[in-house]
């Protein structure tokens, strides 16, 4: 995770990241029953930037990263604005033992595409959620893997059809999508877009 550690420190100040944040906490209110009762977990949290958009409309978070350098900023976010309803877990679910506590929701932005094992991904955070509970998976469509260009090794987006059955096999219900945002980059000489997706699923 060293690529990660090291772009921690500017990871903020890139608006399109904000806004992109923005814009999956404004779905996730939209489409999930948020409380102050709720204890919610950011999967792959980074600096926090989603989850300082929906912290105060839940009860607890807890951020959730392998990137201690992430992590690093993230404490500091909390510090500064005496935050008292969040906390960071270092921990990556490839190798580490699952925590034991259970959350009524998890969510995660743009970190499904690095894990190379989605169906192990849905089944770890299946069993992470109480009953009832919802995840929220906000990441790339399907594309040809001009968004991280040569060398990346993780998933090239998803499609959709694909995904959300995978997220039915894993035990979810109701899972639906929507699009919550369109990024653009340049491939070659001409801009892209890149739609974003949040699939919503329930565990039963």
């Amino acid at each position: 995770m060293s690529q990660f550690d090291a772009k921690a420190a500017s990871w903020d100040a890139d608006p399109v990241k904000v806004a992109r944040a923005k814009a999956v906490a404004e779905e996730i209110r939209q489409r999930v029953p948020l409380s102050r009762e709720l204890r919610a977990m950011e999967f792959g949290s980074g600096t926090g930037l989603l989850s300082f958009f929906l912290q105060p409309d839940v009860g607890h978070l807890t951020l959730v990263d392998s990137s201690t350098g992430m992590l690093e900023v993230a404490e500091r976010k909390i510090a500064a604005g005496s935050i008292d309803n969040m906390r960071t877990l270092g921990l990556d679910l490839a190798t580490d033992p699952l925590p034991g506590e259970r959350f009524g929701l998890i969510y995660s932005l743009m970190t499904a595409h690095h894990v190379p094992d989605t169906v192990r991904l849905l089944r770890d955070l299946h069993a992470l959620l109480e009953a009832g509970g919802y995840l929220c998976l906000a990441d790339l469509d399907a594309e040809d893997g001009s968004f991280h260009g040569d060398g990346f090794d993780g998933h090239r987006g998803f499609d959709r059809d694909h995904l959300g059955g995978l997220a039915a096999e894993a035990g979810f219900c109701e899972v639906s999508f929507s699009t919550v945002f369109r990024m653009q980059r340049m491939s070659g000489v001409a801009a892209r877009e890149y739609p974003i997706f949040l699939m919503v699923g329930r565990k039963g």
